[in-house]
């Protein structure tokens, strides 16, 4: 067994009006599709562009059920999760790529 990484993570847009929650075996790679409206669906339809959370796992399954609890909560216990990590709501991706897509980067 290796040491992967599974993370669970929380995308918004610019208003804040929506919360996307998904799971995903590379985080930084996961973010810039968001980010580049590269997934379809809801995240490109709202614009969920910006990380305000996630959580890091060392196994699959306890990131899916996780993931699967958070989805089956209200807003408002959503909104007090991302608060608790990030109180200002800023995108915690801001500064993660310089330029190009993070898959084809070298190093």
């Amino acid at each position: 067994m290796g040491c992967k990484s599974y993370y669970v993570y929380l995308m918004t847009n610019r208003w804040k009006n929506v919360l996307y929650t998904g799971v995903t075996n590379s985080l930084e790679r996961r973010v810039w599709e968001h980010k580049n409206g590269v997934c379809q669906g809801f995240t490109k339809q709202y614009n969920c562009d910006r990380l305000m959370y996630f959580e890091e796992f060392g196994e699959i399954d306890p990131a899916i059920d996780r993931e699967k609890q958070i989805k089956g909560w209200s807003r408002a216990k959503k909104d007090a999760l991302v608060a608790r990590q990030n109180p200002e709501w800023t995108d915690l991706a801001a500064d993660w790529y310089s330029s190009g897509d993070p898959s084809l980067r070298s190093g």
